[in-house]
């Protein structure tokens, strides 16, 4: 799935100018708990969340991930924005939950993360 597709899907606002409007997704990570996202989540993967602060950002930094997803209406504040700026990660934003996030952008093709295997 690419990242036009997941504007669309979920109604996203792109809160950053996407640094790479050709991004392709292989994977969706969704996770409130960045010390989950460090053990399992990897450089090819949307990374979903509604923790909304600097953490999410450096987390997605260290694994290589492009682009944050936040849900449940959280938007970024202005520190949030500029070092996902500094670190070219583009910021999405939507209103849905992320259960009804996740279900959107899975019946639409994106495939989550086997943690088992």
């Amino acid at each position: 799935m690419n990242i036009r597709e997941v504007v669309d899907t979920v109604r996203a606002d792109v809160i950053t100018e996407l640094y790479d409007e050709n991004t392709e997704f292989k994977w969706g990570f969704a996770s409130d708990l960045m010390s989950d996202v460090l053990a399992y989540a990897c450089s090819d993967s949307l990374l979903i969340t509604g923790l909304n602060n600097p953490q999410v950002i450096r987390t997605a930094e260290m694994l290589d991930i492009g682009t944050v997803l936040f849900v449940r209406g959280k938007r970024p504040g202005e520190e949030v924005i500029e070092l996902a700026k500094e670190n070219c990660i583009t910021v999405l934003a939507t209103e849905y939950t992320m259960f009804k996030t996740c279900g959107l952008l899975v019946l639409n093709g994106m495939e989550g993360i086997d943690i088992d295997g």
